[in-house]
């Protein structure tokens, strides 16, 4: 988990300072303690591991393929609505078609975006510590699943430093030298050129030829 955030981080601050700037310092651990208290649960300890790196972002910015990482107080945040909803909707109880119930008490989210949540499932089985998805308008999906958030923090530094893909999800740098997860092939964003983030060569500087 922290090499793998360590990774991201020499990257970005080699090839974008722009988004290396809007992480957050580390989650202190009085708070930490005081959210779980909160919230009557225990984190996941990937999820403690990757806060105590960075507290989510300063500001919104492009940064993963998927979801933005939250902070510890977004993450409380949505965690108490979704469970306030659930009792409501019988959101904890499954229903056809779905395989998974729109929320569970023991999914705690690490990102976010537009209402969609991304979760680690801390359920007891041979699913435990996965990273999903648990989406507003459905119910939770684990098909592409990573094993762990330690897992898919590596895919993306694997990303970051020699190109590929995570998922679907191609890594660019927009015209003003930011960077942004877009599928194969796009070539503009806004009407403004995108350019693939692995024709980077080590030392050069986004936007450079």
């Amino acid at each position: 988990m922290t090499e793998a955030w360590i990774r991201i981080e020499d990257w970005l601050r080699q090839h974008s300072p722009g988004a290396f700037g809007k992480l957050a310092g580390p989650a202190g651990s009085a708070a930490i303690t005081a959210a779980q208290e909160r919230l009557g649960v225990t984190f996941p300890v990937e999820l403690v591991e990757s806060l105590r790196r960075h507290d989510g972002l300063t500001e919104w910015v492009c940064f993963f393929p998927e979801q933005e990482p939250l902070s510890l107080d977004q993450i409380v945040e949505f965690y108490e609505i979704r469970m306030d909803v659930a009792e409501d909707v019988d959101g904890f109880e499954t229903h056809s078609p779905n395989d998974e119930p729109w929320w569970s008490p023991q999914w705690f989210p690490f990102g976010g975006y537009d209402g969609d949540l991304q979760v680690v499932d801390a359920r007891p089985g041979v699913g435990q510590g996965r990273l999903g998805l648990a989406p507003n308008s459905s119910g939770g999906d684990f098909s592409a699943a990573y094993p762990s958030l330690g897992a898919y923090l590596t895919v993306v530094a694997d990303a970051f430093e020699a190109g590929g893909a995570v998922g679907v999800w191609h890594l660019y740098f927009a015209a003003d030298g930011e960077i942004w997860w877009d599928q194969a092939g796009k070539t503009e964003l806004n009407g403004e050129p995108l350019r693939p983030a692995h024709h980077v060569r080590p030392g050069m500087e986004p936007g450079h030829a």
